[in-house]
């Protein structure tokens, strides 16, 4: 008898040794599980599942969770009712080429000299004729001096005309075309405008033209672009980084449909505010989840749809089974949209009640169900659900705007559409700006390319009314307006 309780007793202390070292390993394994789950979140963090922009993914790299774009149902190409750009013959050709048909028959060697022409095939080519060497225009000013007192009366040259020899608003908007227009390098653009205009500029003109066109904007455009923004309905805001004299430099717009207006600085509440459109808005803004953007309580906010869907994504992701309220959000963000667009095309001005009840009780659900996922959690993933979780319960209004105002979209795409081009000019700059006053002349530049375009102006009609007659300046919020 002692012998046997001598071995179970060894038995029980050997599964108790078990016991503990199984305590230990699950303990481990808790631990990593936690530092996996971080990495993961870290590492998966790109332009799909964060607000990184989508330049940080590198080159070649398509980020994991692709585009949160659903299929519209239309297939490639021109879409039914579009008139479309197909190139067609025209009745009165600048030129007609007669090929008289072959005088004997390829099949029998008959004669076809006595044959009438049945039918005349036509083809067209269309094509450019070879530029014209450049018109000089001299204007010859006539001086007289008075017999009685001796003063000189000069002729007046015409407005524009301010030195011997300039080139003339034709040439201006063409280099002006490509370098602001078009983001192409001063010395390219030189070369760009002497092969297809046979017009040699220098690299000197070429590089003075934008700060040229702002000094024209500063008085006339800027002015009444800010007045219009301040009494839109919905403005859309953002800033991002810019490089200038290796400098970080943050480029600021406000805009609409049809405006566009930015301006420099760094990333402050005074910066914001010096662009003087937001502190006097009377309506909704619409931006991401900066902070910067609190202190102007007095008018309401509308956070971005898609960078929400973005963070929900990067967390999700992470743990999918232990994050499963960030896909109940993130569905109820695209059900919200859903309903938000069915009733803008079907003319309503807001959603039922019964829809409003519905995405509220799911939206509740889905912080309910962050609750439950994140509780006795001390992971940094839960950390960061818990931080995400959190900013949905307490800006719950801010986020489904678009909801309850159908005319609040559900992204900020506008202003990110409109701020892009400061990335496209930056990348053929070199990577960064000279100078701190070229990066402010860029954003008065494309402040009124950019509003131009939106009203239907070209960037070459905007840039050729701007050198010759003035600045294009829009009269109304939207060109509907201001025809009426």
């Amino acid at each position: 008898m002692a012998a046997v309780r001598g071995e179970l007793a060894a038995a029980r202390a050997e599964a108790a040794a078990k016991d503990e070292r199984i305590d230990l390993l699950l303990v481990q394994i808790a631990e990593l599980t936690a530092q996996v789950q971080a990495l993961v979140l870290r590492l998966s963090k790109d332009s799909s599942t964060s607000s990184k922009p989508p330049s940080s993914d590198g080159p070649g790299k398509r980020p994991r969770g692709g585009s949160s774009r659903t299929r519209s149902g239309r297939k490639p190409g021109k879409q039914p009712g579009d008139p479309g750009t197909t190139l067609r013959q025209v009745d009165d050709p600048d030129e007609r080429i007669a090929i008289p048909a072959p005088s004997a028959c390829t099949g029998c060697d008959a004669s076809l000299t006595e044959v009438p022409v049945s039918v005349v095939r036509r083809r067209q080519v269309f094509d450019l004729a070879e530029p014209p060497p450049p018109q000089v225009i001299e204007y010859a000013a006539d001086i007289k001096r008075c017999p009685g007192c001796g003063k000189k009366a000069i002729g007046s040259f015409p407005a524009g005309v301010e030195s011997a020899a300039q080139y003339g608003p034709g040439i201006t908007t063409k280099v002006a075309d490509a370098v602001l227009g078009h983001h192409i390098p001063v010395y390219c653009s030189t070369l760009l405008v002497m092969e297809l205009c046979g017009m040699k500029v220098s690299t000197g003109f070429a590089a003075g033209l934008r700060s040229k066109a702002s000094r024209l904007l500063e008085d006339t455009f800027l002015p009444a672009v800010r007045a219009l923004l301040a009494r839109a309905p919905v403005v859309h805001a953002d800033e991002t980084f810019t490089r200038a004299r290796a400098k970080t430099v943050f480029l600021h717009v406000a805009s609409t449909a049809h405006l566009t207006l930015m301006h420099t600085g760094d990333r402050s509440a005074a910066t914001i505010d010096a662009g003087d459109v937001l502190p006097h808005l009377s309506g909704v803004l619409v931006r991401d989840g900066y902070a910067g953007y609190t202190h102007l309580d007095h008018v309401l906010h509308a956070w971005c749809g898609a960078h929400l869907l973005r963070d929900l994504r990067g967390i999700h992701e992470a743990d999918p089974d232990g994050q499963l309220w960030a896909r109940a959000m993130a569905d109820t963000l695209l059900e919200a949209n859903r309903l938000a667009s069915a009733a803008r095309d079907a003319g309503c001005e807001e959603l039922t009640a019964e829809e409003l009840r519905t995405l509220h009780r799911l939206y509740t659900g889905a912080l309910a169900r962050s609750r439950q996922d994140n509780r006795s959690k001390n992971t940094e993933l839960a950390r960061h659900a818990r931080t995400l979780a959190k900013r949905f319960e307490e800006h719950r209004d801010v986020i489904l705007r678009f909801t309850t105002d159908l005319a609040v979209p559900f992204t900020n795409n506008q202003a990110e559409r409109d701020i892009r081009p400061a990335k496209v000019q930056q990348r053929s700059s070199g990577g960064c700006w000279r100078t701190l006053q070229g990066l402010a002349d860029f954003a008065i530049t494309q402040s009124y390319l950019s509003t131009a375009a939106k009203w239907g102006i070209s960037r070459y009609d905007a840039l050729k009314r701007l050198f010759t007659t003035g600045a294009w300046i829009p009269r109304a919020l939207t060109p509907g307006t201001a025809a009426a």
